[in-house]
């Protein structure tokens, strides 16, 4: 992609389909005018008096408690510098959608114009009554220092700088570990730091209270290495002066057991790392480019530790695994503060995950067939669905002994569980799905690439290397949409009409001839239908031309199905084709099937369904627990309707006992687990998180996939074909182009599937 069109994809990201990327949505009922008059006068009168006689219930009757302030005056905006307030918003309420996602906390940025800390300070001040705690953000340095330092003083509620602490935090637990794996104790260990920002002085001071000591800390700034004896140093720099008789990096490095960057590229050499200790620990976090390129580092020094703030190469230090989490906890015990004891048990605690078995969504997503604690694997992912479950316990509990919380939890395994039912940590299917594909891309057929959109999620699926498409269409009308859109890379085109595919239309209509010859083809035909694009395409996975192809944006359903069934097939043992979609909820990923293909299935092709499905689950790393929907609840009809369901229960019970599934089960019953429980304790699913629906016939699952999708707004992903012998995947009719992204890295995955289930054999 020209350096233009990411320009434009950027800001039509933030303009469309509305501007910004937060909103407010209510949380009370709001139909009626009763509704109305509890929410605003007369009916708000009653939690106001309240308040007013406990500023405490502010916590009981509003969203203080989960609403955080994201405060900045774009002084020192990541990579950007100074660019003001508000050119700094678009990163705040970026900083919001993470707090969101991952932890479930509500974020309201505030941007301030004042670079006056006194000023600065006052304002957050006055509004902070409106607020459970304070993120502040890009503020630039020495000014940061004193304003978190006077509003930690002065405020009674929690307030963290993160461009400070959150790389402290998540750097400090990957040094504990790294010190583990090397045998080496942190008061003994020599380090350099590259940078004394506020993150640089923060990551020092917390690691000097784990242990490390003064007399083995050096840190350089922009004129080389801060020394005692140098003029005019602030108070933070000659915090970590040195009496050493250095000057350079190069000298600093000389025998070094620990480098942390935070500074600028390139500024370490392969020399330097030669010069360093055995099992040198290295920390280069500048981005996008960090202080030594990840490659050379390793190709340099075998027994290196390595990590940056690049989510390419092994070892993230990504605030993300921190701030969400870290609030969380300060919020749910009303912290009055984040003291350094809650960071020190949040670094504990993402240092611990680490060492335990890793989730297998998280081995999917990264394309790993274990991570295990280890040189390459120091600190959690990003993407682990057990930060949530972990941190903020530690940092509320951390916050409780240090006498700090106004909401002390008694129930930690109630706390725990609710912290797990937050929003966000199931819903990262679609990370996972592109970075999984990432790993190993494979060749795919877009048959329909001369409609825009189809296009455009082809080169999507280019760019961020997702896929290598094949473009099927009239190559004149791709070629000026490809244009249009500033696709300028070279890829594969082919027009199943034109003379230049003359060869590959033989060859395919004859190797189809030969398939279905026995079934009223005849030769002529075959070469008929390898004109169209669809028995075109399929061909070319079929005969291993292509890896996957995906179709059906122009089309009816029906219309795509027939020539990949007539030319893919079913796969061997496989009786029934059918189709799954992942829909994305608010209660985490759903998978729905069959949306798309089978009317009206027996109960032994439930079954079969309900095992196909059940591999898609665990394909994405999650544990299928699979409800076989009806109208009835286990038995209370003997309507053939039913009895079709229960049956196929009772098949799926004798033969894959080992599957969590029951049925027949009425929807309510089985999305609600306290209800199943209390109504059904005996059913296999009774108190557990259902997120596999198996529906009875084809009408109640496609009806139910769309409203989900225009209702709720729901994303959907799919339908995901089951049981044909390649990878062929059909959108639905009109398809976005976010929809065919999504099932170009699905076809990705299937065919990565088949490749290694075909190498295993």
């Amino acid at each position: 992609m020209s350096k233009e069109s990411k320009r434009r994809e950027a800001l039509v990201y933030h303009a469309k389909p509305q501007p910004g990327k937060i909103k407010i949505v209510p949380t009370k009922p709001y139909a009626t005018q009763r509704d109305l008059a509890l929410a605003y006068s007369p009916g708000v009168a009653e939690p106001c008096l309240e308040i007013a006689k406990d500023k405490e219930n502010v916590y009981k009757y509003t969203s203080k408690g989960n609403l955080v302030a994201i405060i900045s005056n774009g002084t020192a905006v990541l990579g950007l510098g100074n660019i003001g307030p508000e050119a700094s918003k678009p990163v705040m309420e970026g900083k919001g959608l993470l707090f969101k996602i991952f932890a479930d906390i509500d974020g309201m940025d505030i941007e301030i114009d004042t670079e006056d800390v006194e000023k600065f300070i006052e304002t957050v001040k006055m509004i902070a009554p409106t607020f459970g705690g304070i993120n502040l953000e890009d503020i630039k340095a020495p000014e940061a220092f004193e304003i978190e330092r006077r509003l930690k003083e002065e405020l009674d509620i929690p307030v963290m700088h993160d461009d400070q602490h959150g790389t402290a935090i998540i750097s400090a637990a990957a040094l504990l570990n790294a010190l583990e794996i090397t045998g080496k104790k942190i008061d003994e260990v020599r380090i350099v730091i590259s940078g004394a920002g506020a993150a640089a002085v923060s990551c020092t001071r917390l690691y000097k209270a784990f242990g490390a000591k003064d007399e083995n800390i050096v840190m350089l700034d922009s004129k080389g290495v801060i020394r005692k004896d140098r003029e005019n140093l602030t108070a933070e720099k000659l915090e970590f002066a040195t009496d050493r008789k250095i000057d350079t990096l190069v000298d600093a490095m000389q025998d070094a057991n620990v480098f942390v960057g935070l500074s600028i590229a390139n500024v370490v050499t392969p020399e330097m790392l030669l010069s360093m200790a055995n099992d040198p620990i290295v920390f280069a976090m500048a981005n996008p480019d960090p202080e030594i390129e990840y490659d050379l580092a390793i190709k340099t020094r075998k027994d290196i530790i390595m990590a940056t703030g690049r989510s390419d190469h092994p070892n993230q230090v990504n605030n993300v695994l921190g701030f969400p989490f870290i609030f969380r906890g300060a919020l749910d015990v009303r912290a009055t503060k984040i003291n350094e004891a809650m960071k020190m048990a949040a670094v504990k605690a993402i240092a611990d995950l680490a060492k335990e078995p890793v989730p297998e969504q998280v081995n999917i997503a990264y394309g790993e067939t274990k991570l295990t604690f280890g040189r390459e694997y120091i600190i959690p992912k990003p993407v682990d669905p057990r930060l949530i479950g972990e941190i903020p316990p530690a940092v509320a509990k951390a916050a409780m002994d240090s006498g700090v919380a106004k909401n002390p939890i008694e129930d930690w395994d109630k706390y725990k569980e609710e912290l797990l039912q937050r929003l966000g940590n199931d819903n990262k299917v679609v990370r996972l799905l592109h970075n999984r594909a990432k790993i190993n891309s494979k060749k795919i057929v877009f048959a329909e690439a001369e409609h825009l959109d189809v296009l455009k999620a082809a080169q999507i699926a280019l760019e961020e290397g997702i896929a290598t498409p094949i473009l099927l269409g009239n190559r004149e009308v791709i070629l000026e949409l490809k244009k249009e859109i500033e696709f300028d890379a070279d890829v594969l085109i082919l027009d199943p009409k034109d003379k230049e595919s003359n060869e590959k239309r033989d060859h395919y209509a004859a190797r189809y001839f030969e398939t279905r010859r026995r079934s009223g083809v005849t030769l002529y035909g075959a070469k008929s239908k390898m004109r169209e694009r669809n028995y075109f395409g399929a061909m070319m996975v079929l005969e291993g031309d292509a890896d996957g192809m995906i179709s059906g944006y122009s089309r009816a359903y029906p219309t795509v199905v027939k020539p990949i069934f007539e030319v893919i097939g079913r796969a061997a043992n496989v009786k029934k084709v059918a189709t799954v979609n992942i829909m994305i909820t608010d209660r985490g990923p759903l998978f729905l099937a069959d949306t798309s293909i089978n009317i009206d299935p027996s109960a032994e092709e439930i079954a079969e369904i309900a095992k196909m499905t059940a591999n898609v689950a665990t394909t994405f790393g999650f544990e299928p627990v699979m409800a076989l929907l009806s109208y009835a609840n286990f038995g209370s009809s003997n309507h053939p309707h039913a009895t079709k369901v229960r049956e196929a229960a009772r098949i799926l019970h004798e033969s894959n006992p080992e599957l969590v599934v029951d049925g027949e089960i009425q929807m309510d019953f089985a999305l609600n687990k306290e209800l199943n429980q209390g109504k059904f304790p005996f059913s296999k699913l009774a108190g557990k998180k259902v997120n596999t629906l198996i529906f009875p016939n084809l009408e109640s699952a496609n009806i139910t996939y769309k409203l989900l999708k225009e209702l709720n707004k729901a994303d959907s992903i799919g339908p995901i074909m089951l049981g044909l012998k390649k990878s062929v995947h059909i959108l639905q009719l009109g398809a976005s182009v976010d929809e065919i992204v999504n099932m170009a890295a699905i076809a990705v995955i299937d065919a990565q599937q088949r490749e290694k289930r075909k190498k295993a054999k």
